[in-house]
């Protein structure tokens, strides 16, 4: 087979970033043909969408590990924008830090929830993201609570070094303690065990529920995370402002080639999946495609790569 001669976990990578050079050239053609250039080949323009992009970037990381735990977190929307509402009403030097104490909260309930009280992860986060939207909305009156961030968000999301916009550092820093829990921690090595078959990772000594609580935890500090720098680039923070991130987190950490049932995956086919959407998302506006319509493509992209990766054993050689 052509792709005989690179390991399985390689594969789904090597396919992504084939689909991303078919993107550029596509939509370098349709910009050429229409405009005469090809801002798609421009360092500007891709920096700017990479830092468009690291907000994204940034959930998928988060929600990387608990798929590969066989969990979902559907929390992400309301814990962004809990996160950023109450950074933005804290305001000062104790923004940031109430953002994270806000994803920190929510994680741990997560957690909670599908480690201990045994409530599938799909509903109890769901639950958990309509709890966040009852409590913002009956909080704020439906505005935001002030309406600039604060000097650190505006620098952290909009300010650049040598060149590089340092929402992009912020992500590239994010991505390194992903790679590094994964790779070279017990705990990441837990994660995979667990996604594989809990039972028998509990079974050989894995605190299970523990390993589940600090997953959802770091899920929801990502999405915080992400509230922070989101808010310094739209300098305020706004009802359902993460709801447009959810759909493509999943889609991206899927296309990277992570077993949505669990136990397998790399965080380089997350971060290869992530740069193929913001770019799909970028010809698609270029082309003045409705958002409806990005909507369908996301739905239908996590669809097709299900029937590919979910259909096989959970159970890793």
């Amino acid at each position: 087979m052509m792709f005989a001669r690179f390991k399985a976990e390689d594969r789904p990578v090597i396919i992504a970033s084939g689909f991303i050079l078919v993107i550029l050239a596509l939509g370098t053609a349709y910009t050429l043909s229409t405009t005469g250039t090809a801002p798609l080949l421009s360092p500007g323009y891709l920096l700017q969408q990479l830092q468009i992009g690291s907000f994204f970037g940034i959930c998928a990381a988060g929600m990387m590990l608990v798929i590969l735990l066989g969990h979902i977190d559907l929390s992400i929307p309301w814990t962004l924008t809990a996160a950023a509402m109450v950074a933005t009403a804290v305001g000062g030097p104790m923004a940031i830090p109430a953002a994270l104490a806000v994803g920190l909260a929510v994680g741990l309930l997560n957690g909670f929830g599908v480690a201990y009280l045994r409530i599938p992860s799909m509903i109890f986060t769901l639950g958990v993201d309509t709890v966040l939207r009852g409590l913002m909305v009956a909080q704020t009156g439906g505005f935001a609570p002030q309406d600039a961030a604060t000097p650190l968000m505006l620098i952290l999301a909009k300010s650049k070094v040598l060149g590089i916009p340092v929402a992009i550092f912020v992500w590239a820093a994010v991505s390194i303690v992903i790679v590094l829990l994964l790779t070279r921690t017990t705990f990441g090595k837990s994660i995979y065990a667990i996604g594989t078959r809990e039972r028998a990772a509990y079974l050989s000594g894995i605190r299970t529920k523990g390993v589940i609580v600090g997953a959802f935890v770091l899920s929801s500090l990502c999405a915080a995370c992400a509230g922070v720098l989101l808010t310094g680039y739209s300098a305020k923070a706004y009802q359902g402002m993460g709801n447009a991130y959810l759909l493509p987190a999943i889609a991206a950490v899927v296309l990277g080639g992570t077993h949505i049932l669990g136990g397998r995956g790399r965080y380089a086919g997350t971060l290869v999946g992530v740069i193929l959407i913001v770019l799909l998302n970028s010809v698609l506006s270029i082309m003045q495609m409705p958002e409806a319509f990005r909507q369908i493509i996301y739905g239908v992209v996590i669809i097709g790569m299900l029937l590919v990766y979910g259909r096989g054993d959970r159970v890793t050689s």
